[in-house]
């Protein structure tokens, strides 16, 4: 089953860039689609290989750092390639 993800990751540090930075990066290295705007970032792919993915990235991040919050949505389907039409 194709889903899509959007997260939102808040380090409550006064250092948050490079935390923030390094999930990003994390992310991109990864074979899954992953589309990126100033408020959040979007990753796609099946769920199955995906949530394990998330599950793992996650952890690492929440681990370097005191404080996180990740605000996560998940879609079932693949929104990958929406463009709007207005």
């Amino acid at each position: 089953m194709k889903i899509s993800v959007d997260l939102t990751l808040s380090p409550l540090s006064n250092n948050y860039e490079q935390h923030v930075i390094d999930f990003i990066k994390a992310l991109r290295d990864s074979d899954f689609t992953v589309l990126e705007n100033p408020l959040s970032t979007q990753v796609f792919g099946d769920f199955d290989q995906l949530m394990p993915f998330l599950n793992e990235k996650i952890k690492a991040s929440f681990e370097n750092q005191d404080i996180c919050v990740l605000t996560m949505k998940v879609v079932k389907t693949d929104r990958s390639d929406y463009e709007p039409h207005f």
